[in-house]
């Protein structure tokens, strides 16, 4: 009953989830977390896929810091306008200059009212002063450098309460029923600032340089066309676009499809026709489009070329530089306020808006959001709920992520495709948090299901096992248990040397620190190659590998964990020798065979262990370390399980006590004690002593021990020597029985 009942809640709270995510959708429950977490999406999607190269066709002409410095503070008088649009039309033959700006009020800063006050109040003196007005007009000067020439001028309209109406507007660009009787979400303004009359005249093309920030400040989209009083204007980058191809007429193009469902009056592009050549905008609902950044923006940014208006007023740039190219007029000052928040960056200039506008309608780059998006984005949802309902119940957790992970991958794939290709920005966000909710949901199912035989593993095999492998094993509990069973696993006993020497030179708390230090510091070793600790004998440890998890390098990891441990040693032994102690040394024997691993024990406690005869034959292994005088001796089953993981020498073959078979011992070598250039000589010596005493030739064998010595005493392998030393010496008091193979013989442990 109880799984019935979560099973209930899980299916009525994904039911929940994905009415919620309709709803927005849909626009009938707006969620402003969706919201937000779509335009994250659109930010660093635009992000990714910014050009990041410089586009030669435009460029800034900028009225910067150093202009104001150099040509005097903000607003300049109309004449250094005038000025600058000769240089530009002129000298630089620029083939269309567009003004982010607006000359909305008269200059009246060279006295030109003054002066027509003193002809008002004395008629005769009106004609003398006719040629002084045409000087302190800078109005008209400004209109004689605009006229006849490819310039564009901005205006801004506002919705500002008690918005004003001044200047003259434009003429529109298209009549106000050219979009046939059809209700298109045009943006509606009720004021505007646009250009003096005069300049108006002089230059009849003109777009405002108006933005549509979103809620949190950034602009992201600007609208093509806007409406002000029942007419049609266009933006600043589309008159300059029109301006340079000659004024093409504008329509608007619907669509009249069906099969998702639109918004509005399915307003689909913006076309420019001239005779029989045609140019198609993609649009939104709002005749707008996402601005294509090219990159993070300002003279720095790469994005296009800065000229500074100062220099081209001082004569500083080269005739023609700026020939044939789009120029736009603006600032990048702060004193100027046209700075913007973009998603590339926090400070953006306003007049690069503009031109990466420009940028992006002269390649036919414009992304837009279609009006049939909330179709799309009801059909995704529903689409990806579907999926992960049939598809996450009846997989494994691992594979639940998996899927979970694909469904995401290939929404984000999609999105990105359907940006980079068709230039479509669609909803992506709510199908991603959905495909979270519907995973949390059902992880929380199996959660349930699969937590209560993971808790019962934890139980199991917490006290015995590496939390880091109870961890693993936990990912897939119904593989485990503790009951016992036949396994090939590595087996390793680990004694500490010298313990009896330190402990009666220490304090009890002393000793006890110094041999909390040591398991410590030994079991990290052994658990970092996956090893399970079984149990700590007095000074010594005993570990495996190989269970409860199946490992195939298990032979690998006990050596390396051997060399691991034996590289610890010198920090410890650095220690004791700042206290005038003895070093300490270990004894490590590990071998590898059938074994019976699992829980074992009496009713009053029990332990999860291994048993058998590899496991003895590991313990009387480690005890001849003492004998050989090396710190890591392995059977051969080892050896040979482990492969090439370090350089290995051949020590002896004997028989132990209980064994009737010979067992080859190996002692493992680091690789960098390998690489010392002596080591192969060395061993190439050992190795033909080992040879000959196998073979009986005692002399041979006798005089390779003694160059051992002499040239390589004292050394690591010392011990061995001393030990075949011994036993050439015995045999030649007493050569060995008959039948002998070379075989040393161990009657105890």
């Amino acid at each position: 009953m109880r799984l019935v009942a979560v099973r209930a809640i899980r299916t009525a709270l994904i039911g929940l989830a994905l009415l919620a995510a309709l709803a927005h959708a849909s626009g009938l429950w707006p969620m402003r977390l969706i919201d937000r977490a779509q335009l994250a999406v659109d930010d660093t999607r635009l992000r990714a896929m910014l050009p990041g190269t410089r586009d030669e066709r435009i460029v800034i002409v900028d009225v910067d810091e150093r202009s104001l410095a150099e040509i005097g503070r903000w607003p300049w008088p109309r004449d250094r306008l005038a000025a600058l649009a000769d240089e530009l039309f002129v000298r630089q033959r620029a083939a269309v200059v567009g003004f982010d700006m607006v000359f909305a009020e008269p200059d009246e800063s060279a006295g030109l009212r003054l002066l027509d006050g003193i002809a008002a109040r004395d008629a005769t003196l009106a004609p003398a002063l006719l040629p002084w007005r045409a000087e302190f007009d800078h109005d008209a000067r400004l209109a004689r450098s605009l006229d006849g020439r490819a310039a564009v001028l901005g205006f801004y309209l506002s919705n500002e309460h008690g918005a004003t109406r001044i200047g003259a507007l434009p003429a529109p660009v298209f009549a106000a029923d050219v979009p046939q009787g059809r209700a298109v979400a045009f943006t509606q303004w009720e004021g505007f600032a646009a250009n003096l009359a005069s300049l108006a005249r002089a230059a009849p093309s003109a777009g405002f340089f108006n933005v549509l920030p979103d809620a949190d400040g950034s602009v992201r989209r600007m609208p093509l066309i806007a409406q002000v009083q029942g007419q049609h204007h266009e933006t600043l980058a589309l008159a300059m676009l029109r301006r340079q191809i000659g004024g093409p007429a504008l329509r608007p193009v619907f669509s009249a499809e069906r099969w998702l469902p639109r918004d509005d009056e399915g307003l689909v592009a913006i076309e420019l026709s001239q005779g029989a050549q045609r140019l198609s905008i993609p649009v939104d609902a709002q005749a707008g489009v996402r601005v294509p950044y090219r990159g993070p923006g300002g003279p720095r940014g790469g994005s296009f070329d800065y000229v500074s208006a100062a220099d081209l007023l001082l004569g500083r740039v080269a005739a023609g530089h700026l020939a044939g190219k789009f120029v736009l007029v603006g600032s990048t000052a702060p004193g100027v306020y046209d700075l913007r928040s973009t998603p590339v960056a926090e400070v953006y200039p306003g007049v690069e808006v503009h031109a990466s506008l420009l940028s992006g309608l002269l390649d036919g780059r414009t992304v837009v959001q279609p009006d049939w998006t909330r179709g799309y984005e009801v059909l995704q949802l529903i689409a990806v709920a579907a999926i992960l309902l049939i598809a996450l119940p009846r997989l494994a957790p691992l594979a639940a992520i998996a899927a979970t992970a694909l469904v995401a991958l290939a929404l984000s794939a999609l999105d990105l495709w359907l940006y980079r290709s068709l230039h479509l920005a669609l909803p992506v966000a709510s199908a991603l948090l959905l495909t979270a909710v519907i995973f949390a949901i059902a992880t929380s199912w199996g959660y349930v299901v699969e937590g209560r035989r993971r808790r019962t593993l934890a139980r199991l095999f917490g006290s015995y096992v590496p939390p880091e492998l109870v961890a693993q094993m936990a990912r897939d509990p119904r593989r485990y248990d503790m009951r016992a069973e036949n396994r090939e696993l590595s087996v390793m006993f680990c004694d500490l040397r010298n313990f009896t020497l330190i402990s009666e030179s220490l304090p009890p708390e002393d000793l006890r620190a110094l041999i909390n230090r040591f398991f410590s510091v030994m079991t990290l070793a052994i658990r970092a190659q996956r090893g399970t600790l079984d149990k700590y004998i007095g000074d010594a440890i005993m570990a495996f590998w190989g269970a409860p998890l199946h490992d195939g390098e298990h032979a690998a990891q006990s050596v390396r964990a051997a060399l691991a441990m034996l590289a610890q040693l010198a920090p410890l032994n650095a220690d004791l020798r700042e206290r005038g102690l003895p070093a300490i040394g270990l004894g490590i024997g590990i071998n590898t065979g059938l074994v019976c691993v699992g829980d074992m024990g009496s009713q009053v406690r029990r332990s999860y262990t291994v048993m058998g005869d590899a496991v003895n034959l590991a313990s009387r292994i480690e005890a001849l370390t003492r004998v050989y005088g090396v710190e890591v001796l392995v059977g051969e089953a080892t050896r040979a399980a482990a492969g090439e993981v370090c350089a290995w020498i051949e020590v002896d073959r004997v028989r132990v006590k209980g064994k009737e078979q010979a067992v080859t011992l190996f002692t493992p070598v680091s690789e960098a004690s390998a690489a010392v250039p002596r080591f192969a000589e060395e061993m190439r010596l050992w190795q033909l002593a080992l040879t000959s005493w196998r073979k009986q030739d005692l002399s041979r064998a006798q005089a390779t021990l003694e160059a051992l010595r002499m040239q390589f005493d004292p050394s690591a392998f010392s011990g061995m020597y001393r030990q075949l030393g011994e036993r050439v010496a015995q045999f030649q008091r007493q050569p060995p029985p008959p039948g002998w193979d070379g075989t040393n013989s161990f009657d105890s442990k």
